[in-house]
């Protein structure tokens, strides 16, 4: 049991291990949106396939976890894993953009997400659902999977639910707009030397 990560210039393969979920991926950042998800948790497939694609990363992961009992482990343990990758594969983030936002429509919703990449974790999370409840999948379950991801990423996170009605638009909106703004912060700016800071660290 325990985490094994290895990293290279912008990718990461992590692997967590413990008495209530396994989990393991590899994730490049400069990919072209190819994906292999597994989590036994169909639509948390979906919405990480949809973050894959639109955010043009390569992401392999499989997850295994107690969900006779609940999803809950299963989708913080991801997140976990998730946050450990950004970390290992950004390593001291020379280079980047660092600032990343998008809004994104789907149909009747509108989703905003900026993105910090700057060592310090935070969320802010304004989704406020017409519903909880995809089948017997709990969306409230998204609020702990990506403060998981923030806390062990170490980035600033805003996501806001502008409105919407559908319940599934709302998750896949918000997964592309979180998608594209950390494409937009994990790319390399050659105008940048070193890190963007006036403190020369992140």
């Amino acid at each position: 049991m325990g985490l094994n990560i290895s990293a290279g210039p912008r990718r990461a393969a992590v692997s967590r291990t413990t008495t209530e979920t396994s989990v393991q991926m590899e994730w490049r950042v400069d990919g072209t949106g190819h994906y292999q998800v597994r989590t036994t948790i169909p639509f948390l497939d979906h919405m990480l396939i949809v973050f894959a694609k639109h955010g043009l990363f390569d992401l392999t992961l499989e997850a295994k976890g107690d969900t006779e009992i609940d999803d809950h482990h299963t989708i913080e343990d991801v997140g976990i894993v998730l946050g450990e990758a950004v970390a290992a594969a950004l390593g001291d983030k020379a280079g980047i953009a660092r600032f990343g936002w998008a809004t994104i429509p789907l149909d009747e919703t509108l989703a905003q997400v900026a993105v910090d990449l700057s060592g310090r974790p935070y969320l802010v999370y304004n989704v406020p659902l017409p519903s909880r409840y995809i089948k017997t999948f709990d969306l409230g379950l998204f609020e702990d999977f990506f403060q998981a991801w923030v806390n062990h990423g170490g980035f600033n996170l805003h996501i806001n639910l502008l409105y919407g009605r559908n319940p599934h638009h709302i998750m896949e909106a918000i997964f592309k707009a979180f998608a594209k703004a950390l494409d937009q912060a994990t790319r390399h700016d050659q105008r940048v030397s070193g890190v963007l800071s006036t403190k020369g660290s992140l």
